[in-house]
């Protein structure tokens, strides 16, 4: 059956009935023809083509026309003669329809009478009037120049390679030709489209009648299409849903009603024409044109209780989230809403789903997507992953297809009847339904992690202050969120993204405007959008001269918008820092683009200033690096007004510490036996055989075991060779549960590692030390969890703490450029070396030598006699400020150092003098580590590299987020551990291969331990903190988490394990000490 016979038949049995209304919204009266009148008119433009067309078996004509009463009569005439038709928009850019037309050869085109002086002036050089007017059809037929035809479809040669590659594709043998479609078969063709070109270049596509005609019967039924209906036609030609709305409603006896593409920009009279003057009963239509009523109008006027409307289809784009839907709704209100979906490319729809009365009565907080449904009739859709392997369950790509429901796409002539075509939009499959998750192209990858801007779009609508918006990828570097209305507070919604989006995921800016541009076939304009965001940008550039008051004060929004911050300059101190004030590693990289976005060009150093300095000193830097003097417009006063002390008490950077006499010790001490353990499997052990270490004390072989020279006395770990007896990983059934030990109150957040120290004498006396934000330092027993001492120090601390080779002393970095070292015993200042800025390194022991080795935002590396109290030597980083730990490798004898500017530095330790250097080329936070062949670090950048200790690029894995987390190399086997901000902990061998993969809830910052233990029976685990507070409990050999926990604050600290027992600090201002047990007694977090 073709489109037109569907009509024929309804004509005969409703030829009295009203089949169209035309209302041009211009107080004149609405015209309306009967079947039997659009009838004659198609039958006599038919007439008329077949009269003066040079009529082909595969005819195919372009219509060239705004929609008017005439429209179904002139579609209708095209197909009977019998002929394809194409509509081009006399609207559209000419340079879009030149190449359609050629590209599509077409030799006729119909154009509406009044339109006849704008296509001869656009299309003229290719086509020329053919016939007069036929009057009362109101169409001119122009003909092609000889010569401008192009050929219409590829030739015999190529032919048979499109069919290839596209049996290649679908894995599918082409058999004998009767299991082929020809786009050359008679009559075959029902119409002609091409798609938006807003995900490429515009593809042709020519729909077969037997493609579209199951569409149009399944849809008349679903909707219950009678002749009593009034049915709008809501989408413009050239859209093919335009398809769905005229034969459903003309196959039915039902009525078409048409309006002037103008009246649906006007929200208000397309409102009052729909739903008061003409009583429209279906409508489908997508999303974008709905929002334009606004929230309140939807409710009072189209989805009221008494409404006309029976039937409201929503596709075209990503359904609204059911909170939006169900805010749409009056209470009462009977329209039954559908989503439906489908591409161009398989032309119309391809699924359908009813949305149940029921969901519109549940509680109003309860949300979940709506799913796409179940298939048309005749086609077929089906969910692949990135191999081509169906998906049962989880996400991946829908391919649409079926017998007979295949499109010709370009100068395809022949193709499988079961051809599926790759939509580009991915889903997740769950419980047999399907629910969108977005577009291929509407994947994008910002700050390392990909997102989903349709995700954020959703989050952004759900919301109750937003009607509606859009998102736009600008220049593929900034996420703008547009809003309308307008009278929404920025800083409001900001707080609510926040709250509801992951950090990656929050736009960079708001914008509010009164109503959102859309295209003509009813989606968001982007296009647009793009030239408004480019308008606003122009619009608050500066002519490159601020004001210093203007510099503040613009400085000041970027820190208020960015860390969500009250309204009002005054909350913010001059001495606020970046990190204390909610900053993460995120929001910097945010901050830092903002920043030079405002000033107009690159400002040095400006990362390590925002980490390190307040506020005001960012502002001065700013002033001093961006702003030469002669550029600079000065203000009679200050822009930013000194206070005379420093209220936190705190001693300026870079001033030396006097000590009392009395505080010194001597060097000599006789060292005494211990083990240090610290983040990332990092184990020192002095005076104590590693051989004595297992075999002294065997009811303790849950001590991290290293695979050292047990002849040596002086010992530091990185990997073993051998693999313990893992036989039994992943049998037992247990459950891991943590419940907690001791907590400590440190005043402020504990962003520091612990430190573990067991004398060897007495390892029942093990001690935590670990410092905090509120300057404060603790010693605390490991197992009695009381604390031995408390060290106030002169600013915030960051820096995990190291022992001396002695053992008498703990070395530990401050904000306010001091490293101290202190007494083991009671925490007295024994020396305080200053650096030239904040301290945030941990500092490294060669236990070879004695020498502590620590970074510094001085862009210095520095070796440290802490016994003769001085500096051995000092190093320049060559590029940027350290905020990594150095790492001391003894065999070669060498110091590995990242730098914030990108650099990895292998330092002879003993000269100070650089061995090697690489670049990485974006900021490095993570701490470097090694094993006897290689060095790892991860970067800013999303990578992790593996070097050689000659500097030498062994291999690299890119994860999808920055990594700040350092790598944990194993003890126990071969294997390397590391987190990143795409929620993700990753296990490599050493070759770099990933041997699986572990998702968090939230981005992983800190460093993973990996410890075994006999309370455990003798295995393998895994623990890896995420920045929400959880604690994992991991299978080291599978990946599998056999136990978590949850703090009650974020997690930047880096876990250490002990036996069974774990230590870690939390920001809500507690380090906590954690048992991890089998039995399932035990309270768990």
């Amino acid at each position: 059956m073709a489109l037109h016979e569907m009509v024929q038949t309804a004509a005969r049995l409703y030829p009295e009935r009203r089949a169209v209304c035309f209302d041009a919204c211009n107080h004149q009266i609405p015209v309306s023809y009967m079947y039997k009148t659009v009838m004659s008119l198609a039958t006599e433009l038919t007439d008329f083509l077949r009269k003066h067309c040079n009529l082909t078996e595969n005819l195919e004509i372009g219509l060239y026309c705004n929609p008017g009463i005439n429209l179904p009569s002139w579609i209708l005439g095209l197909l009977q003669v019998p002929a394809a038709y194409s509509p081009i928009d006399p609207d559209a850019l000419p340079s879009l329809y030149i190449s359609f037309m050629k590209k599509c050869g077409f030799q006729y085109i119909l154009v509406e009478e009044d339109k006849v002086d704008k296509f001869t002036i656009t299309y003229g050089h290719l086509y020329s009037q053919h016939s007069l007017q036929m009057r009362r059809i109101g169409l001119i037929l122009f003909q092609s120049h000889s010569g401008v035809q192009l050929t219409k479809y590829v030739n015999a040669d190529s032919e048979s390679s499109v069919v290839r590659s596209i049996c290649k594709e679908q894995q599918h043998d082409v058999g004998a030709p009767k299991d082929l479609l020809d786009v050359r078969e008679k009559h075959s063709l029902a119409y002609v489209l091409h798609t938006s070109g807003t995900t490429g270049l515009p593809k042709i596509v020519r729909v077969p009648h037997k493609c579209i005609v199951p569409n149009i019967l399944h849809l008349r039924e679903l909707f219950k299409i009678t002749p009593d209906d009034v049915v709008f036609m809501a989408s413009p030609l050239t859209f093919d849903p335009s398809v769905i709305d005229l034969f459903i409603s003309l196959a039915s006896g039902a009525c078409l009603l048409i309006l002037p593409t103008v009246i649906k920009m006007m929200p208000q009279q397309l409102s009052r024409a729909l739903f008061q003057k003409h009583r429209v009963t279906v409508l489908q239509a997508t999303p974008t044109l709905l929002k334009r009523f606004g929230v309140e109008h939807i409710r009072s006027s189209v989805l009221t209780v008494d409404t006309s409307l029976r039937i409201l289809a929503l596709g075209g784009e990503a359904c609204p989230a059911l909170s939006v839907l169900r805010s749409w709704k009056e209470k009462g209100n009977k329209t039954q809403l559908f989503n439906i979906y489908g591409i161009t490319e398989v032309s119309c729809w391809a699924t359908c789903y009813r949305i149940p009365e029921e969901a519109f009565d549940m509680d109003h907080r309860f949300d979940s997507p709506v799913p796409l449904g179940i298939p048309l009739s005749g086609t077929a859709v089906e969910v692949k992953d990135a191999n081509g392997l169906l998906v049962q369950e989880g996400e991946g790509q829908v391919f649409i297809g079926g017998n007979g429901r295949v499109c010709f796409i370009d100068g395809e002539t022949t193709l499988p009847v079961d051809t599926m075509r790759a939509t580009g939009d991915f889903v997740k499959v769950k419980n047999a339904e399907m629910f969108f998750l977005g577009r291929k192209d509407n994947q994008i990858k910002r700050h390392g992690k990909r997102l989903n801007t349709e995700y954020v779009q959703q989050v952004a609508e759900s919301l109750c202050t937003v009607e509606t918006c859009a998102l736009i990828w600008y220049q593929q570097e900034k996420l703008i969120l547009f809003v309308a209305p307008k009278a929404v507070s920025k800083r409001h919604l900001f707080k609510k993204l926040q709250e509801r989006l992951p950090s990656y995921a929050i736009p960079d800016e708001v914008l509010l405007i009164d109503t959102l541009p859309f295209t003509s076939h009813g989606k968001i304009d982007v296009s647009e959008l793009n030239q408004i965001y480019s308008s606003h940008l122009n619009s608050r550039k500066s002519d490159s001269k601020l004001s210093e008051e203007e510099l503040w004060q613009g400085l000041q929004s970027l820190w208020q918008a960015i860390l969500n911050l009250p309204d009002g300059s005054s909350c913010i101190l001059e001495e606020s820092q970046f990190l204390p004030s909610g900053g993460d590693s995120l929001k910097l990289l945010q901050l830092h683009d903002e920043i030079e976005r405002m000033v107009g060009r690159p400002v040095p150093d400006l990362v390590e200033i925002i980490l390190n300095h307040s506020i005001s000193e960012i502002y001065k830097h700013i002033l001093k690096s961006a702003f030469p003097r002669d550029n600079l417009t000065i203000s009679p006063h200050s822009a930013v007004k000194r206070k005379p002390s420093d209220p936190l008490g705190e001693e300026p950077n870079n001033k030396y510490v006097e000590l009392t006499p009395e505080n010194s010790l001597k060097t000599d001490v006789g060292p005494i036996g211990f083990i240090a353990v610290s983040r990332g499997n990092h184990l020192v052990s002095i005076n104590e055989p590693v051989k004595n270490q297992i075999e002294a004390e065997p009811a303790e072989k849950d001590e991290v075991s290293p695979d050292s020279d047990t002849n040596l006395n002086i010992t530091e770990d990185y990997s073993a060779e051998g693999n313990l007896d893992e036989a039994n990983l992943g049998e037992v059934t247990q459950k891991l549960t943590l419940h907690v030990r001791w907590t400590s109150d440190l005043g402020k957040c504990v962003d520091a590692s612990p430190l573990l120290v067991i004398p060897v004498p007495d390892r029942s006396s093990a001690l935590v030390y670990i410092g905090s934000h509120s300057h404060v330092v603790q010693a605390i027993g490991l197992h009695s969890g009381k604390v031995k001492w408390t060290r106030s120090l002169a600013g915030r601390i960051e820096s995990s703490a190291c022992v001396s080779k002695c053992g008498n002393f703990i070395v530990v970095g401050c904000y306010n450029g001091l490293v101290y070292v202190l007494q083991n015993s009671n925490g007295e200042v024994h020396w305080a070396f200053p650096t030239q800025d904040a301290v945030k390194s941990s500092p490294a022991l060669d236990p070879s030598t004695g020498l502590v080795f620590i970074g510094s935002h001085d862009q210095h590396i520095y070796a440290l006699d802490i016994y003769k109290k001085e500096c051995v030597w000092r190093l320049h980083s060559e590029s940027g400020g350290i905020f990594s730990s150095p790492h001391l490798h003894l065999f070669p004898h060498h110091l590995y150092v990242g730098t914030l500017g990108g650099l990895l530095l292998a330092v002879n330790p003993v000269m100070g003098k650089t061995v090697w250097k690489t670049i990485c080329g974006k900021p490095i936070f993570s701490s470097p580590h090694c094993d006897k062949d290689y060095v790892y670090v991860g970067c800013v950048d999303g990578n992790f590299y593996c070097f050689s200790h000659f500097g030498e690029k062994v291999w690299t894995f890119s994860s999808s987020g920055p990594i700040f987390s350092s790598p944990c190399v194993s003890p126990f086997s071969r294997d390397i551990f590391f987190g990143s901000h795409d929620r993700f902990i990753y296990c490599c061998n050493r070759e770099g291969i990933v041997l699986w993969k572990f998702e968090t809830t939230s981005t992983v910052y800190a460093t993973p331990f990996v410890f075994c233990s006999p309370k455990l029976d003798s295995r393998t685990f895994l623990v890896a903190t995420s920045t929400d507070g959880r604690i994992w409990i991991l299978n080291a050999k599978t990946g599998v988490a056999e136990g978590r926990g949850q703090l009650p604050g974020e997690v930047f600290s880096s876990p250490i394990a002990w036996g069974s027992t774990i230590v870690v600090g939390c920001r809500n201002n507690y380090l906590y000490c954690l048992d991890l047990c089998l039995s399932k007694a035990n309270k768990i977090l």
